[in-house]
């Protein structure tokens, strides 16, 4: 059994940890891996506490910086892989300086950026930033999105190694359903409201719904009370527990936006694309970089430059083509795309990477 220690505020015990990060978790832990998640307390937890997730796959062991890092050491001692994640592309210096100069020899010890476009954007701007300097020292980087391009600013950073590992479809959470005559409408976007979704969505999805009056349009998510909108437009607020697959179910089309590609060109699908697809929603998405690689455009997925084209598909793909299109992106995110099918990849990835002992021996011999 691999034993894996994870730390960082995006652990899967974390308040803003992201299904992403859980879903894998949960399917390395299918595969024999025993996790432990560590993370900084919170008032509500002292200190040293123990539990499980409510799914059972991963114990936990929270820690309030300097005084439990001895107490966290025995845990690193006793693993086989430590993973160390960054939040919101933000380096915890003393951390990664302790797990560098903590982690014994044959220990793997993992940098996982989820934010590496804005991460290598950071760094592309600050020469002195502090993760220049400790790259070299990991045994690897994982990323979750920007794609070739992405992997080549690490290595040219001097990261031994990068590795990317996209999101995936968890069909544990999301699946058809039935459809609910509360959420049906011709077109939806479903995404909590931030400066870039905002903008996409002004840019695409209100002007197509003013286009076509004619049409429902629905807005899934939070933070959308004060966007103008047009009258035939709907707030349906924060979908709640299984609500995204009923409104997925319930719409003729669904609208992808990928706010991270456009913003800053990158090779990046978005995690509401595998969700809507394992719902067996016909998706129209926005154009990026690398799209046709996940899915084939007309077929699986349908494809918009503006508004206009997006009216265009409104009024030319009626209910029967939707749903074959829906149902074949389905078959493909299952073939290809199941967060069980990149579990097994980033097993293989971990099993052909080797620790780098010179540079722990080196570290330890500078710190003695």
């Amino acid at each position: 059994m691999t034993k894996l220690l994870v730390f960082g505020p995006l652990s899967v015990q974390s308040s803003n940890s992201t299904n992403y990060h859980r879903s894998l978790y949960k399917n390395l832990a299918d595969l024999g891996f025993e996790i432990t998640c560590a993370r900084p307390a919170s008032a509500a937890l002292p200190a040293q506490c123990r539990s499980r997730t409510a799914d059972g796959f991963a114990g936990s062991v929270t820690y309030e910086a300097l005084r439990d890092l001895p107490e966290l050491l025995c845990h690193s001692h006793k693993s086989d892989l430590v993973i160390h994640q960054l939040g919101e592309g933000r380096v915890d210096l003393l951390l990664a300086d302790w797990l560098l100069d903590s982690c014994p020899p044959n220990t793997q010890l993992v940098l996982w950026d989820g934010q590496a476009p804005s991460t290598l954007e950071a760094l592309a701007t600050n020469a002195l930033h502090p993760l220049r300097r400790l790259l070299p020292d990991y045994d690897r980087v994982l990323i979750s999105s920007g794609g070739p391009a992405a992997v080549a600013s690490y290595l040219a950073l001097g990261a031994r190694d990068c590795q990317v590992v996209y999101p995936g479809l968890d069909t544990t959470e999301h699946y058809p359903v039935p459809a609910d005559p509360r959420f049906a409408c011709d077109l939806l976007f479903a995404g909590d409201h931030s400066a870039e979704s905002a903008r996409r969505v002004r840019e695409l999805f209100v002007p197509a719904a003013r286009r076509a009056p004619e049409y429902q349009f629905n807005l899934l998510g939070a933070g959308w009370e004060d966007e103008p909108l047009p009258q035939n437009v709907r707030r349906m607020g924060a979908p709640g527990a299984g609500g995204s697959d009923r409104a997925y179910c319930s719409a003729r089309m669904v609208l992808s936006l990928n706010c991270e590609a456009r913003e800053h060109g990158t090779f990046s699908p978005p995690a509401c694309l595998f969700e809507a697809a394992g719902a067996g929603a016909c998706v129209v998405s926005d154009r990026w970089p690398g799209m046709e690689t996940f899915f084939e455009p007309g077929c699986e997925i349908l494809m918009a430059r503006d508004a206009g084209e997006i009216v265009d598909l409104l009024r030319t793909v009626d209910i029967r083509l939707a749903r074959e299109i829906g149902k074949a992106m389905r078959k493909r995110a299952h073939l290809e795309h199941t967060y069980a099918l990149r579990a097994l990849a980033l097993r293989e990835i971990l099993r052909n990477a080797a620790p780098l002992p010179a540079v722990w021996r080196e570290r330890q011999q500078q710190t003695a």
